[in-house]
């Protein structure tokens, strides 16, 4: 799946898909950071924010632009309703090293994923995971329904989309070829894909139009499924417009209901 970017990677688009930052502090009381070992020298920085005990991990893929402190303040939300959160950053993130490339943050989440759910992990043995993943980070939310679907109770995408050849035409950036292979090899994962799902978007996201979000919404295999909209919400500030909506929708959705 991974060599399906190499058109990308190879390209100037680089520089306008990801907006690497290196803003880091440190944790919160309470919170603690792992430096997980990807390939070679380089790591990347996740961020655990306990919750409560035996309840599901969510492990989270943030947007662009943003660095796992930046979650120091949203994660409280997500602990009140017993989850236990696990941000992660993406090459050249926060404190994490090398350089982002497509093909690497889709082969770091599995690195990612499976080093916290090894028996030596630092968040323990026997929990339960969900994925989500919110805009860019849902690609590697994706990519772990697709090939952790058994180790994963559910996947959460948040102002998502099949494939970024769809986000590059909708920007109206310079394609770099022919990524139609790009888009079909997308849906033709996201139809495999049968875990429960929730897509939140926000109505009036200008970034990732709804109906993007739709679509990602209509290609997923899975049986049980839900789409939220968030009205008057654009792409980032979705989580504030209707908060209550929202974290609702996350905590119905790891509860079960």
């Amino acid at each position: 799946m991974s060599d399906l970017y190499s058109q990308i990677d190879n390209s100037s688009l680089l520089m306008f898909l990801f907006y690497p930052q290196k803003r880091h502090s440190r944790p919160p009381r309470g919170a603690f950071d792992l430096e997980v070992p990807v390939t070679g020298e380089v790591t990347i920085t996740c961020r655990a924010y306990p919750g409560e005990e035996g309840k599901p991990w969510l492990l989270y893929f943030h947007g662009n632009g943003e660095v796992v402190s930046d979650y120091d303040g949203i994660a409280p939300l997500y602990n009140e309703k017993g989850l236990n959160l696990l941000v992660a950053d993406y090459r050249g993130y926060g404190a994490s090293s090398g350089n982002p490339t497509f093909k690497d943050m889709v082969s770091d989440a599995k690195a990612i994923f499976d080093h916290v759910t090894a028996e030596e992990s630092e968040i323990g043995v026997g929990q339960s995971w969900y994925v989500m993943g919110r805009s860019l980070g849902s690609i590697s939310a994706l990519e772990l329904a697709a090939n952790r679907a058994d180790q994963v109770k559910g996947i959460i995408i948040e102002s998502g989309f099949i494939s970024v050849a769809g986000l590059i035409r909708h920007l109206g950036l310079p394609s770099p070829g022919d990524l139609s292979h790009l888009e079909e090899e997308y849906r033709r994962l996201t139809a495999d894909i049968e875990l429960p799902a929730l897509i939140i978007h926000g109505e009036h996201d200008r970034l990732v139009p709804l109906t993007q979000g739709k679509d990602l919404y209509d290609s997923l295999g899975s049986e049980q499924k839900k789409l939220v909209v968030i009205p008057g919400a654009d792409h980032n500030d979705i989580m504030f417009v209707n908060q209550e909506k929202y974290i609702e929708a996350i905590d119905n959705f790891t509860s079960g209901r």
